[in-house]
């Protein structure tokens, strides 16, 4: 087995096409991204015997809470130990304290004991990707996928489809990002988040744009701008990535609207899965932040799927600096 860096767009895009267990955070794209960011990154290659047989999105983070590769929803394909262990020679160059990766595994005992094997611990905090999501298979015809849904759900997004002062509208220009960060920002002064920057989100959209591959939701009641989404639709998958919705008008149907669009459009560019990124069981969990989301979410129909939690790999004494400071972090906001 060798470990190549990848320099062809089609070898990598094309290798992820044929996998299934896949987010675009591995995406040749978002190592466009993060070159636009000014991060470090670099995209590795296990081959067998000439044969690309895996791949992983290895991106330096520089943070106060201390520098370390960070590998999300990745890797993918097989070899996993092969391309840690050139992870892991990259981390001494970059003089990294830890390695972190969010696997798309299966959350269960071979997988968390796999990791282990490899002198992972399970990390404080999820490494900014979901660790469980909801998907929606896109086979079904657009009328069976109603019948499947929530008989409420069902019943919010007819009712928007009658109201004339509802309307959902679409953008593929850059420029209307500003649109969707003024949305956002007013959404977390309410709900006392910190939202990505407008900078972030912007580079995020031209990256994506390029190809064809993202799309702004706008919703509209009366004219107004009231809730919007920015959705990805990238090998085969539509990603329900962000997302903002005026509280003042949580009870018009328009975020049932808008969602049902979304996933219309994804149907119609052949992609076979839906993905509402991020997950949380509000039954466990109902106090949890994503609850209500989830509830959302899951009234489309569809299914959860729940991966091994974010791993930690310490290759110095510095990890345990990070450990302390976000540990405390999520006590302190009550996840």
């Amino acid at each position: 087995m060798e470990v190549k860096v990848i320099t062809d767009k089609n070898v990598w895009e094309n290798f992820l096409l044929e996998c299934k267990d896949k987010t675009f955070l591995q995406s040749w794209n978002w190592g466009e991204f993060q070159e636009r960011m000014g991060n470090k990154f670099w995209r590795l290659g296990a081959f067998e015997n000439d044969r690309l047989v895996g791949i992983a999105l290895v991106l330096k983070i520089a943070a106060r809470r201390g520098r370390f590769l960070l590998i999300q929803h990745g890797p993918v394909g097989r070899s996993l130990e092969t391309l840690l262990k050139e992870a892991k020679r990259i981390a001494g160059e970059e003089k990294a304290s830890f390695i972190r990766v969010a696997s798309l595994l299966e959350r269960n005992k071979d997988n968390k004991r796999l990791f282990q094997s490899l002198g992972f611990r399970e990390a404080p905090i999820h490494a900014n990707a979901y660790e469980a999501t909801w998907k929606l298979d896109l086979a079904s015809s657009e009328e069976e996928l109603l019948v499947n849904m929530r008989k409420t759900t069902r019943y919010l997004i007819r009712q928007g489809l009658k109201n004339s002062e509802l309307e959902i509208t679409r953008s593929e220009n850059p420029e209307d990002v500003a649109i969707y960060d003024k949305l956002n920002k007013e959404v977390a002064r309410h709900q006392k988040f910190v939202p990505f920057s407008f900078q972030y989100v912007k580079n995020e959209f031209e990256v994506f744009s390029k190809t064809e591959q993202i799309q702004l939701f706008f919703g509209r009641y009366k004219g107004e701008v009231v809730a919007s989404a920015l959705v990805i639709f990238w090998s085969g998958v539509g990603f329900y990535h962000q997302a903002a919705l005026l509280p003042q008008y949580n009870k018009i149907p328009i975020a049932y609207l808008l969602q049902w669009e979304a996933i219309k459009e994804a149907k119609k560019r052949g992609c076979s899965v839906y993905d509402f990124w991020g997950f949380t069981d509000p039954q466990k969990y109902p106090k949890h932040p994503w609850a209500g989301p989830t509830l959302f979410k899951m009234g489309f129909g569809g299914e959860k799927f729940e991966y091994i939690k974010t791993q930690d790999l310490p290759l110095s004494n510095k990890y345990w600096l990070t450990y302390i400071f976000e540990k405390l972090r999520k006590t302190k906001r009550g996840l």
